[in-house]
């Protein structure tokens, strides 16, 4: 991954799509009601990134494979909830938001890249401050102070279920968390609206046939899973013709305020990424795009106009070539049974060598084929790479010099025989 990446910060570039997708999110959290905390170093101890928030010493997310450690206590954040605790512990506003740069080891597609942006945000109300301590009464006052937005929404189930979307019973009754499910929908299905009314806007000015000026927008909360909140939700909106996953969210886990030091704070949280949602609303094909330092790129968003869809530049061609090799074993220097292999290379590790390579200039990495031998267990995979740049032309030479360079690595790192 390019150093580079740690000072690029895009969700502070005024004009950038992912700094504009932030602030509109931002606005519909107001100060001081909420603290917006857009500066925090992307470099957290695994306390922060882990511990913190209850992930198993034996989680995936913990290994090499999936995080970019610093050194054996350190690491490059994989999501904004590192700061959950300390932001919980400040205790300086009823409400925040954390936007920052995250990273992760991860495929090399159109909608993935090494660094991304998340935004997450959290409400909470502390039952040493609620008058009577009644919580539930409370909240739902502060519901009332809401606008509620135009919108179809479908929200079928009810908000606890004892299997599906369980009550914190040990810690929340049934009236505070209906009272704080209510405060967290309306809450975001604000921000849904807001940011799907400028994503119409700017469809409709460019012409796009698919999308009805005269028809509300639709959305609707699907119970979920996610090991921060309970009761949880995904929230969807009914886009160009498909209902497409905005965000995730739910009630705090009571775990997580009872660590961090702060015991009778209860609410709610929200966690979206925030290159999503730009692409849906700027209509942008490749999150390699917003890496992108092109004038014919840049220029085409500002913070004082209002959002307009991403006109395209020259599509350039597309360069494939397939590198085939046998993994290694413990047995051998090359080959080797199944056991082995998973223990010696993971697919991120073929995506990282690549990225290492040629950067930018890979479109995508697809597996496209796995063999093991029948007899003697060796195991052999052929990757796919298709070499084409968002602003130029690559010649055949550079792409077999980077395919070269590729091979070469693989060996160097990963002792494969090259087939």
């Amino acid at each position: 991954m390019a150093p580079t990446a740690l000072s690029r910060r895009l969700h502070l570039q005024t004009s950038h799509p992912v700094s504009l997708t932030r602030q509109l999110i931002e606005s519909k959290f107001p100060s001081p009601e909420y603290t917006h905390y857009n500066n925090l170093s992307p470099i957290v101890t695994v306390a922060q990134n882990f511990d913190s928030l209850g992930f198993p010493l034996d989680h995936a997310g913990r290994n090499r494979t999936d995080t970019y450690y610093v050194n054996q206590s350190t690491v490059l954040r994989t999501h904004t909830s590192a700061h959950q605790a300390d932001a919980f512990r400040k205790d300086e506003s009823e409400g925040y938001t954390i936007s920052a740069d995250v990273y992760r080891r991860d495929a090399i597609d159109r909608s993935h890249y090494p660094v991304f942006h998340q935004m997450e945000g959290a409400r909470m109300w502390d039952r040493r401050r609620v008058l009577g301590n009644d919580v539930a009464k409370a909240v739902w006052q502060d519901v009332e102070k809401l606008p509620a937005a135009n919108l179809k929404v479908e929200d079928p189930n009810p908000t606890v279920h004892p299997e599906r979307n369980p009550l914190q019973a040990e810690h929340h009754t049934l009236e505070e968390v209906e009272a704080i499910a209510a405060h967290l929908k309306r809450s975001l299905e604000g921000v849904v609206f807001e940011l799907f009314s400028k994503a119409k806007e700017a469809a409709i000015s460019a012409g796009n046939t698919k999308v009805d000026a005269q028809e509300p927008l639709k959305v609707r909360w699907i119970e979920a899973y996610f090991p921060f909140t309970s009761p949880s939700w995904e929230l969807e909106v009914f886009w160009q013709g498909d209902w497409l996953e905005i965000l995730g969210c739910g009630v705090v886990k009571q775990d997580l305020p009872i660590n961090a030091g702060v015991p009778d704070k209860i609410g709610w949280a929200f966690g979206v990424g925030l290159e999503r949602v730009a692409m849906l609303l700027f209509d942008i094909p490749d999150i390699r795009l917003f890496w992108s330092t092109d004038i014919r790129f840049l220029s085409q968003f500002s913070s004082d106009k209002p959002i307009r869809r991403f006109a395209p530049f020259s599509k350039y061609p597309a360069c494939y070539k397939d590198v085939a090799f046998w993994l290694r074993s413990s047995s051998s220097s090359a080959g080797g049974g199944l056991k082995s292999n998973a223990q010696d290379f993971h697919e991120n590790d073929m995506m990282e060598v690549v990225r290492d390579v040629a950067g930018d200039a890979v479109e995508d990495v697809k597996l496209v084929d796995e063999f093991s031998h029948p007899a003697t267990g060796r195991k052999s995979l052929c990757y796919r790479i298709n070499y084409r740049s968002l602003e130029r032309t690559l010649r055949n030479e550079e792409a077999n010099n980077l395919h070269e360079q590729v091979r070469t690595q693989l060996v160097r790192r990963y002792g494969v025989e090259l087939r």
